[in-house]
Parts: C-alpha cells; sequence; structure tokens
C-alpha cells in the first residue's frame, strides 16, 4: 500500500534470488527464516504481526465481481501501533491494465510485491506477445507471497480478462482462492455481513458500488482500525477508474 509518509529503513526484505535456475522464473524474495524473522520491520501498517506471526489485519478491503468487471473499495487508515500513520492511504494499486490489488498488510513489503508484479507482468508479455490472463495473476501472486519475500501481505486481485471479471483472495501464504465476493482486514467481518445479505449474481456494476460503499461504511463504523475515508475502484476491459471519498455514503 503506497502512502505519504517514510518507511522503515530497518524493513529490508528485498534481498532476491531466482529460483529453479530458470531464465524466465519470476525473482523471489529470500524466505523469512533464512532472514531471522517473520519478514517485516517496524514501519507503518495496514496490519500488524503478533508475537507467534500470525497476521493481524487492522484495514477494511472489499470486492466484489459483476457481468461487466469488478469493483474494490478500502478504507484509507495506515497503522504504526495506536498510531494513525496516515490518512491518505493508497490501498487499491495497479497491477496491470485491467487488473488491481487491494492491500492489507505491511506498507513496504507491499510496495516491494507491486513493484514486483509490474516488472513481472511485462515480461510476460513481452515474451509471449499475449496479454496476461487473470488466472496467470493470480498464480504469479500466490508465487511471489509463497516466496516469503512479502509475508504480511493479504491482498485482493481483482481484474478483467477475455473471460470476463475475477476476483482472487490472496493469503499470505500463497494460497489463492476465486471468489464472487470478499473482505479482508479487521473490518472484514463487518463488511462481509453486508455483501452476504447485498450480493446478487446478476447485480450491475451501479449496484456494486454501492454494496461495496456500505460494506466499507459499516466497517469504519464499527472497526477502530478502519477510516478516514474511502477509495472505490471499477475495473472493466476498459481499464481500472479509482475514486477516493472523503467517507463512504459520499459513494452512495
Amino acid at each position: 500500500m503506497t502512502s505519504d509518509f517514510d518507511l522503515d529503513p530497518t524493513d529490508t526484505p528485498n534481498r532476491i534470488h531466482r529460483q529453479s535456475g530458470d531464465a524466465y522464473a519470476p525473482e523471489l524474495g529470500v524466505p523469512p527464516a533464512q532472514r531471522g524473522g517473520h519478514g517485516g520491520g517496524q514501519g507503518p501498517n495496514a496490519s500488524e504481526a503478533g508475537e507467534n506471526g500470525e497476521l493481524k489485519t487492522g484495514t477494511t478491503t472489499v470486492g466484489i465481481t459483476t457481468d461487466e468487471g469488478v469493483v474494490l473499495a478500502t478504507d484509507m487508515r495506515a497503522s504504526a501501533g495506536n498510531l494513525v500513520a496516515s490518512k491518505q492511504a493508497q490501498k487499491i494499486l495497479e497491477v496491470h491494465p485491467t487488473a488491481a490489488l487491494t492491500i492489507s498488510g505491511g506498507v513496504s513489503a507491499a510496495q516491494s510485491l507491486v513493484r514486483s508484479l509490474k516488472a513481472e507482468v511485462r515480461l510476460y508479455e513481452a515474451r509471449r506477445d499475449e496479454e496476461m490472463s487473470m488466472q496467470a495473476l493470480s498464480t504469479l501472486t500466490g508465487n511471489l507471497l509463497r516466496s516469503g519475500a512479502f509475508f504480511i501481505v493479504h491482498p485482493l486481485l481483482g481484474g478483467v480478462d477475455s473471460e470476463g471479471g475475477h476476483l482472487y483472495n490472496i493469503f499470505p501464504d500463497g494460497s489463492v482462492m476465486e471468489e464472487e465476493y470478499f473482505a479482508t482486514g479487521s473490518g472484514s467481518p463487518f463488511a462481509l455481513g453486508v455483501l452476504e445479505g447485498a450480493y446478487e449474481a446478476d447485480m450491475s456494476v451501479e449496484d456494486a458500488r454501492d454494496t461495496a460503499a456500505r460494506a466499507v461504511n459499516s466497517a469504519i463504523e464499527r472497526d477502530t482500525a478502519s477510516g478516514n475515508g474511502m477509495l472505490l475502484s471499477v475495473i472493466t476491459a476498459e481499464g481500472v477508474e479509482t475514486e477516493q471519498y472523503e467517507h463512504p455514503t459520499e459513494a452512495l
């Protein structure tokens, strides 16, 4: 998740290696066990890692699929312990002309993940002279997370390809689950309650926008780690369009 504040200089998970000797394999970070830690400094986060390595997310991100594309929405608060480190945290990041990630996790790790994804997408498409499918992009994202270099990142990947709109819930351990709708972060129980009641398989983009905004608003009302406005992205075959709101209700 990009943000307007300085990152912790002690967070240095970016030593890289190329696995398996394959010249076309992605460059991956050194796993946490080889770095002597859980893969993160003490910089600003949209989540915190507990003493036992358990991921404790402190944010709300939402994704919904429709026949026309995918809608993503997040709050804009980033924290460093009990401090609100940023009120302008950008938790939706474009990684492909028709795909974006929502970020729940450490800022430094998320920024590094997005840089790696953008580079690998360009290499993939240049070598094959074809656009990367969302299935391939989700697999690449899972592989990068599985390497351990981005241990405290839990993204939702939303995108559109020739087969339509896709939403993937990608866990910090690299497992990938395709969903019709989902929410991550500490506000996710409140957001999921809204999504469960409102989601319909044939809902329009406008209905999905309203539902995503109401889900984020519900989380902000009850989750102290979520707040400070909302980012809302609509992803179609034409591209990624993101809007910012001071409060989710402004999008309704």
